[in-house]
């Protein structure tokens, strides 16, 4: 089970780097057949070579403001060589998980929100939902007509220590990074194209035109030709590279809260040529900020009245308000159960084994033998506020367990993996090092789409276990392979990200605003 009761202990694994499993090799010196190539190419380069390559992707990167902030200085996000690849017949395990668990999850929401029956049949407590942060009442009875509350999903995997996926985490908010994934391929294109010569790799420059097509058909009822935006809190928004990127890539309008207002519960956008209905807005801003009427009174960023708008169905709001409750990670270990109820199904990938603190006999346990466990805020991101038991000194432990013992409904425990590991080119050495993958879904309220791909993120300082940038990590290419067995040599898939204009030529572009180019990266 992913969630154990009072026999927790006898479940646990002590964490231990040299128990990592090894994604490239599966002895020393022994490559797996996925990655024989590589460690070919890799074999006949020297280390100048390596490091040409690596500066190059840096420069690259630098160029098109694909950068991060890191203790307030804006840096190129790292890019490491070695892609990180995944078999054909994997990914669709995987790929079929993540639609199970996006599925699980929208309905869960449209259920929350609405008749509330998985509450009243006990598959969760109603206490439980309605004491998380993100639970907003405001969206109870807003049901999208035809979109889903789920467009975009971000679900985040890692391999254990048998090699096993599993669910770390759920994202179905405003899931970020997904300009990285499309970044990272190009810059790998130009800068070690040669590697993709060995290998059919699935393209990745696929996604702006789904995510088009997902928002426009999500339009209130009765709009024709739907004028779709995204909506960013602004340029110092740690994520603005990415807001940028999309709106150009998809041909729409990048529109900041004071483009925006609400008349007669319909939304309308200040253009150069007057004022224009909006009936989709892909948003990028928070549900406190979203609108000052109904949440934070002192948002500058969001847009007064959204929230009536939307209840009036003049307007869909992808991804909906108040998802954020199924981005608690003590709801997420329920999610197997939601599965099971709705789906009817058993969860075809696994939670990390994960324990609920608000109850007394496992807070009891987890706080005997704190100093093994990984200790998440419920509410977190970025892998903010995260205490890996095995690497924190004693002090830490024991505010921890302080902040525990006050509000234990704040936190979960999970046991301590050591994350997979893929060699990556630190300090002009190949060195392994932790990583996790982000899969993106997108979901038309038809089909949940999984890019075949995502971000695979890196945990950079040696024996670290968290991968976010915030947090000092990089990323790698993730490349899905389209052979269904083993790589074999030929035709190139992807040798260039899909043009603006081969987007446009799938999705009508509506009147242009605005587009500045990408300036700023930002935070995972």
């Amino acid at each position: 089970m992913s969630v154990i009761g009072k026999n927790i202990n006898s479940t646990f694994v002590d964490v231990d780097a040299a128990l990592a499993w090894d994604e490239v090799y599966s002895a020393p010196g022994v490559p797996r057949p996925l990655y024989k190539e590589i460690v070919d190419v890799l074999s006949n380069l020297k280390t100048v070579d390596i490091r040409t390559r690596f500066d190059q992707l840096g420069r690259t990167f630098a160029e098109r403001g694909v950068t991060f902030a890191l203790g307030g200085e804006e840096r190129p996000f790292p890019l490491d060589l070695i892609p990180r690849i995944i078999a054909a017949t994997e990914w669709g395990v995987l790929s079929a998980g993540i639609r199970q668990r996006v599925l699980a999850l929208e309905a869960f929401l449209d259920d929350v929100y609405g008749a509330g029956e998985c509450l009243n049949d006990g598959v969760i407590p109603r206490r439980i939902v309605t004491s998380s942060s993100h639970f907003r009442r405001e969206s109870v009875g807003i049901v999208p007509r035809f979109g889903p509350r789920i467009t975009v999903s971000g679900i985040d995997i890692i391999r254990d220590e048998l090699g096993n996926l599993r669910v770390l985490e759920d994202n179905v908010r405003i899931p970020s990074g997904i300009s990285y994934v499309i970044e990272n391929r190009r810059a790998m294109t130009q800068s070690f194209g040669s590697l993709f010569t060995h290998y059919r790799v699935h393209p990745v420059d696929e996604y702006p035109a789904r995510l088009l097509r997902a928002l426009r058909l999500s339009a209130p009822e009765g709009v024709r030709d739907p004028t779709v935006v995204v909506l960013t809190p602004g340029v110092h928004n740690a994520a603005y590279f990415e807001h940028v990127l999309l709106a150009r890539l998809m041909g729409i309008e990048l529109v900041e809260g004071s483009d925006l207002k609400v008349v007669g519960n319909c939304v309308l956008m200040r253009t150069t040529r007057g004022e224009r209905p909006v009936h989709v807005i892909y948003r990028r801003v928070d549900d406190e900020w979203l609108d000052p009427l109904h949440f934070r009174p002192d948002s500058v960023v969001g847009v007064a009245g959204l929230v009536n708008a939307a209840r009036a169905k003049t307007v869909t709001i992808a991804n909906a308000i108040g998802n954020g409750v199924a981005d608690d990670k003590l709801i997420y270990t329920y999610v197997p159960d939601l599965i099971r109820y709705f789906l009817h199904e058993e969860p075809l990938i696994d939670n990390v084994e994960s324990y609920r603190l608000d109850e007394p006999e496992v807070l009891h346990e987890v706080l005997e033998h704190l100093e093994r466990y990984v200790v998440k805020p419920v509410d977190g991101s970025g892998g903010k506020g995260i205490i890996i038991g095995p690497q924190s000194d004693e002090a830490t432990l024991l505010a921890v367990r302080e902040e525990l013992l006050e509000d234990p409904r704040g936190y979960i425990a999970q046991r301590t993996v050591a994350l997979s590991t893929v060699p990556t080119f630190v300090d002009d050495q190949l060195v392994p090092r932790h990583v996790d993958l982000r899969p993106f879904a997108v979901n038309d309220g038809k089909e949940v789409w999984v890019l075949p791909g995502g971000l695979t993120r890196v945990a950079l300082p040696e024996g670290a276990l968290v991968v976010n940038s915030s947090q000092g990590g990089g990323s790698k290419d993730t490349w899905v392979l389209a052979d269904a067995v083993s790589p074999t040599r030929g035709p190139v898939e992807d040798s260039a990200p899909l043009s603006e204009a081969d987007v446009l030529a799938r999705a009508r572009r509506p009147e242009r605003q605005h587009g500045p180019e990408p300036q700023s990266g930002f935070d995972q």
